[in-house]
């Protein structure tokens, strides 16, 4: 198993990689490329996509013809746009009841792998030392702070090492923009 040292880091730099891309572009290409799998919601946003191709192919074709001469070829021309409209409109609202759907379960993912993640780390790990400070290195008192909440005195707690990565983290950000 790896050690919790390591865990504790990949996490923050996880965290720190997906706000950085962005949590929005990351569900958007999820998305994407779940709407690549053969499945019932990708064959809706294909259905959806040609609706769409019909209802603008329509469209031109009434704003070619004219209403007052070629009334009878306008008026079947503006029912079938209607009707292909009212399916484009059932559709984008059933892919957009999935997409919903979609993105609370990719939310929830990665709060619970990122955010959710370090949260039990710290609650179940916290009496658990991440690495132990040599006796007598450092006066007691700041060997209190590196251990606090509850790892033993003498070693660095979970909650202490996290705020170590994720100033590291960042702070290699800030150097790698100058």
């Amino acid at each position: 198993m790896p050690s919790l040292l390591i865990i504790v880091l990949i996490i923050h730099v996880v965290t720190y990689l997906i706000n950085t891309i962005g949590a929005n572009t990351i569900d958007s290409l999820l998305w994407l490329l779940y709407l690549k799998l053969p499945n019932q919601t990708s064959q809706t946003a294909n259905e959806q996509r040609r609706l769409k191709r019909e209802v603008m192919q329509l469209k031109r074709e009434m704003n070619a013809t004219s209403s007052q001469d070629e009334f009878a070829k306008w008026a079947k021309l503006r029912r079938r746009h209607d009707k292909t409209m009212e399916e484009y409109e059932a559709k984008n609202k059933a892919l957009g009841k999935h997409k919903s759907s979609f993105d609370l379960a990719v939310k929830s993912i990665r709060f619970f792998s990122t955010t959710g993640l370090k949260l039990f780390l710290q609650f179940w790990c916290s009496k658990t030392p991440i690495f132990e400070l040599p006796r007598g290195w450092i006066p007691w008192q700041v060997e209190w702070v590196l251990s606090f909440p509850r790892a033993p005195l003498g070693t660095v707690s979970i909650q202490i090492w996290g705020g170590v990565c994720a100033t590291v983290v960042s702070l290699r950000e800030t150097l790698l923009v100058l």
